[in-house]
């Protein structure tokens, strides 16, 4: 190895916000449309720091005419004064200097929402430019910073306000060099604007979306009841067994705990935890100390109320989450975050508090409440009585010695590497179309498992009943997961499950059910990017002597233009995979160098959560809610 020309002016310094504009992604994790989002929750969380210490109770989020982001605040404002160590004044050190916020030491705020204290400057250093407005001591302050973060314009007093007027106006505008897209999605806003506002009760936010001339006063989200709300909203599609929406709450050592309940009649569960606003979506200590105490206070109540006796078995904690919808929220001052992603809380004396608060309160209720304490005891019991059954139909389900089950059931052609890496499976739709599948197969890596017609809806069965579907049966065994309680993502013998179905009606529906299916009970498999689609292409267009398969009605015209103005086509509408023989699916649809796929993922389990429920769920009225309002979007449907 040469290194002779290996000296110190070889070591790169990085000065200012320049690191973050050269590695972003360290910052806020990707420049995809994901990150490009998280720069408003970056500059809103500032805002909701300011809500948390007792200062701020209205934030504004405005989508402005040029895509640009304005978040507005009425809490005290940044200091302006200079600050002693930089001699820059405090809303230019803010926003030019990392690592320099009221997040550090605990002088400035004692609960946080953001995680690292980065975000102003982060936030100036990805955008073309920034202006910062202070309302302070009845002036105006103006910053603005442009070219990644440096300052075009000191701060300086622009004019004057009402002496008791205070907060703080962020206007930025992303560098569309660093991001892959500088377009705002709305809807995608309104979801955690939403959640902000649940989980900071008697906080009102606003959300604005100035590109809509139709549409000048935005939507407000303001709710007195917190969490309560949220569990309500995230049950309104759901029918509730019980009439009230359980809320505990307690404090100790500065560590604020609160959790929010209701059971419905469905039989998934719905828990999410949050840590000053921050989604655990791996749990964490004040998870465990809720999920423990509730099953030892089911277990210890309907025993001594001789609901559970002596004989029978305790109820686990699978049977009293059935059906259960659960926010948890903890506020803590120095929360200690796990994980790569840091979705899971460490610090240990959050589980005893949360043990504590949540037993305490659960009891009493329960105590005070007998008739809804035995609607939710016989539900448990349910669950755990169907628990029993499915543990039964899932030794069905295990392999022994191949894949006899699966052979015989749902006639899996497998691939013949052993190597799940290089290992798909497709799931197709009807006969023919598997029939054609296994003969242009690649044999090596690519199994197929036909479906014969349309398996169970999971979202109104329980696992013993959907055990009981022959063709969940033959998946779950290709598949090699196991499920529920035996479930190892580790065992997954394909790290590619391709849907594969028709591109009408039915075979949309069927896409449907296999993904409210993986959704349920194989979410890791999404999680982890093994679900994708298939897209068979719409139309053949046949040219003479030759033809061309395009995906979508846009590559159909454009491709028609191409053609000379004499030329005779003919247009083929491909309703069904069997309408292709094996050469031409193989080459559209299965091949890798030729097929286009589309990856299945979770950006919000919530969202996703709610619309499983809408459209597969029991009842009709939010269905028929749904497809009224999204049948516009909705192009060349096929009855």
């Amino acid at each position: 190895m040469n290194n002779e020309h290996y000296d110190a002016s070889d070591i790169q310094v990085l000065e200012g916000l320049e690191a973050v504009r050269k590695r972003p992604g360290m910052y806020i994790g990707t420049t995809d449309v994901k990150g490009l989002h998280h720069l408003v929750w970056e500059i809103v969380d500032n805002s909701i720091d300011e809500a948390l210490a007792g200062y701020c109770n209205n934030i504004e989020i405005i989508i402005n005419k040029d895509n640009s982001i304005t978040v507005k605040d009425n809490g005290r404002g940044i200091p302006v004064g200079v600050h002693p160590k930089t001699g820059l004044s405090t809303v230019e050190t803010v926003y030019t200097v990392l690592h320099a916020g009221g997040k550090f030491g605990g002088g400035g705020y004692k609960v946080s929402g953001g995680l690292h204290g980065v975000g102003a400057s982060v936030v100036n250093a990805l955008s073309s430019w920034v202006t910062v407005t202070v309302y302070k001591e009845g002036k105006i302050y103006e910053a603005k910073f442009e070219d990644g973060g440096k300052t075009k314009q000191k701060l300086t007093v622009i004019g004057e306000c009402e002496s008791d007027r205070t907060g703080t106006t962020v206007t930025f505008k992303p560098n569309p060099d660093i991001f892959d897209t500088d377009i705002y999605d709305y809807e995608t806003l309104k979801v955690r604007t939403r959640e902000l506002a649940f989980l900071n009760k008697g906080l009102m936010l606003t959300l604005r979306d100035d590109r809509d001339e139709e549409d000048t006063t935005g939507e407000t989200f303001h709710y007195e009841g917190g969490i309560s709300e949220y569990v309500r909203y995230l049950n309104q599609n759901k029918t509730p067994i019980s009439k009230d929406i359980i809320h505990l709450e307690g404090e100790e050592d500065g560590i604020i705990f609160e959790v929010a309940l209701q059971y419905n009649t469905g039989y998934t569960e719905s828990i999410y935890s949050f840590v000053n606003n921050i989604n655990t979506h791996d749990g964490g200590t004040h998870e465990e100390g809720v999920r423990r105490a509730l099953t030892r206070v089911i277990n210890n109540y309907a025993r001594k109320n001789n609901i559970l006796k002596e004989k029978d078995a305790s109820l686990s904690g699978e049977d009293v989450k059935e059906g259960l919808t659960m926010i948890v929220s903890c506020k803590h001052p120095n929360p200690q975050f796990e994980g790569q992603t840091k979705g899971r809380l460490g610090n240990s004396e959050v589980r005893k508090l949360a043990d504590k608060v949540f037993s305490e309160g659960f009891e009493r209720y329960l105590l005070e409440n007998p008739e809804e304490a035995k609607i939710i005891i016989e539900k448990n019991l349910t669950a755990a009585r169907a628990r029993v059954a499915a543990k039964r139909a899932r030794e069905l389900t295990r392999r022994k010695g191949g894949l006899e089950l699966t052979n015989q059931w749902g006639k899996l052609a497998d691939c013949s590497s052993k190597n799940p890496e290089e290992s798909e499976i497709f799931i197709v739709e009807g006969d023919s179309a598997g029939g054609q599948a296994k003969q242009g197969r690649d044999a090596k890596t690519q199994a197929i498992l036909p479906l014969r017609g349309k398996i169970l809806n999971v979202e109104k069965a329980r696992l013993d009943r959907i055990l009981g579907n022959e063709e969940i049966r033959s998946m779950i065994t290709a598949f090699g997961t196991g499920i529920g309680e035996d479930f190892n993502i580790n065992k997954l013998r394909y790290h590619k499950i391709i849907i594969m179905t028709d591109a009408d009606v039915d075979g949309s529906h069927i896409r449907t059910l296999l993904l409210t299916l993986f959704y349920r009970f194989f979410r890791p498999i999404i999680e982890q990017g093994h679900v994708f689609v298939a897209q068979p292409p719409l139309y053949k267009i046949t040219h003479g002597k030759t033809f061309k398969f395009v995906l979508t009605d846009e590559e159909k015209d454009e491709y028609i233009a191409s053609l000379p103005e004499t030329t005779k086509y003919v247009i083929q509408r491909n309703k069904g995979l069997g309408e292709m023989d094996k050469e031409e699916l193989c080459d559209t649809t299965m091949n890798i160098e030729h097929r286009t796929l589309r990856k299945i993922t979770i950006e919000d389990a919530m969202l996703a959560d709610q619309v499983f429920e809408t459209l597969m769920g029991e009842e009709v009225e939010p269905r028929r809610k749904f497809i009224e309002d999204n049948a516009q979007y909705v192009e060349n449907l096929d009855i």
